[in-house]
């Protein structure tokens, strides 16, 4: 019955209750409460309740809830919660991660953003800076740069709190004088932000947007267009799977994550110009996303593609609304792409649209991130630029 699409969430939830009650009561409160049914077959279903809720999938009650003994399942779970101690050692701490890397001594973020964001933008930037200072954020402004999507070009702060600085070359801005105009130079930000010469930066030759790297506890999310921006074409390569397998590892060592996951990105620039992750999915915790809902009539290599990085490392996923704004006079709107709010200490700041799907998308929100205060905010106008919150601010651990 958990696994039955043709019920409701809260069905679900109930059928849920009822199994909690034959575990003698082990399974979280807030797990019910947030459970929503991911595009998994029953054996993983199960083995998310057991990996979530530390329940050992031992024969009995493996037999009791399968009806037989998963000995794969139970292997896979004796795995995870390896590399979980593992990862717990490591870190010696045992703070909840957040969909932006965690400080070594987990201390509070800043979020900075361009100076043209308030030049540009004023009455929006200052409702978003409304919003900080009522919770109490740190924030601060860039200077020198040449656009206002300040994450893409300034560095991925890792676990350990080290900075790396990727090539910022993408080619959706290679091909028209105006947009090639608006790559920011990092050397010139370095020159004009002298508090960046306090953090310790590592340079690399990989050329990657911060929009395209998101970071949990030891795990990444890259989209497949870190390949082609970086030269790795399929067609005609013989050499493609080495390529793309020594590209993944060198960022793995980089980011100082264990699985680099890679998700599909649509592969038309006209369709979706960045390709960035984080236009895509968030990490709710290591083995939970939260994304765009995915639909039926999805082009088969978005689903097959999901799918397979869904399966490989056993993640649940909750979907949200998402619409495309249909505005020929703004053809790169990012209107309608919930899922790249703002996060921030115990806040996120989420973009609405004055549609039915708003309250649905709050509502998920907050059933899935119980301990974060939501606030939401009208960011329209810069939208219809190409981007949203998590796209204008540039989040450091200090």
């Amino acid at each position: 019955m958990l696994v039955d699409k043709k019920l409701t969430s809260k069905e679900h939830r109930k059928v849920l209750k009822k199994m909690n009650v034959l575990m003698g009561n082990r399974i979280r409160k807030e797990y019910i409460q947030n459970f929503v049914l991911p595009n998994k077959g029953r054996e993983d279903v199960f083995l998310d309740i057991c990996v979530s809720n530390e329940i050992e999938p031992n024969e009995e009650v493996c037999k009791k809830f399968l009806g037989y003994d998963s000995r794969t399942k139970r292997a896979e779970y004796i795995k995870i919660k390896s590399k979980s101690k593992h990862s717990e050692k490591e870190n010696s701490s045992s703070a909840k991660p957040h969909a932006y890397p965690l400080s070594p001594d987990n201390s509070e973020q800043t979020v900075y953003m361009s100076e043209l964001l308030m030049s540009r933008h004023p009455i929006t930037c200052q409702n978003l800076i409304e919003i900080l200072e009522r919770h109490h954020v740190k924030y601060s402004f860039i200077k020198g740069t040449k656009d206002i999507w300040c994450r893409d070009y300034m560095p991925v702060q890792t676990k350990s709190g080290r900075f790396i600085q990727f090539k910022y070359d993408p080619s959706y801005l290679k091909g028209k004088k105006e947009w090639e105009e608006l790559r920011s130079d990092i050397t010139e930000i370095r020159k004009k932000n002298d508090w960046l010469s306090d953090f310790e930066i590592t340079t690399s030759d990989i050329n990657l947007d911060g929009g395209n790297v998101l970071i949990c506890d030891g795990r990444a999310i890259v989209s497949d267009r870190v390949f082609s921006e970086n030269g790795i074409i399929q067609k005609g390569n013989p050499n493609y799977e080495s390529e793309k397998k020594a590209l993944i590892n060198n960022l793995s060592k980089l980011l100082e994550c264990e699985d680099v996951i890679i998700i599909p990105a649509l592969k038309s620039q006209s369709e979706d110009l960045t390709g960035h992750s984080d236009g895509m999915v968030r990490f709710v915790d290591k083995y939970t996303i939260i994304g765009n809902e995915r639909r039926t009539n999805e082009y088969q290599y978005m689903k097959e593609g999901l799918q397979k990085a869904i399966d490989t490392y056993s993640l649940a996923y909750i979907d949200i609304p998402f619409f495309e704004d249909k505005d020929p006079n703004h053809p790169e709107s990012a209107i309608g792409i919930y899922v790249n709010y703002l996060e921030v200490n115990d806040l996120i700041v989420l973009p609405i649209f004055n549609r039915e799907e708003d309250k649905q998308v709050v509502d998920i929100l907050q059933k899935t991130f119980p301990n974060k205060q939501i606030e939401t905010i009208n960011y329209n106008e810069i939208a219809k630029e190409g981007g949203l919150l998590n796209c204008t601010t540039w989040v450091v651990n200090s």
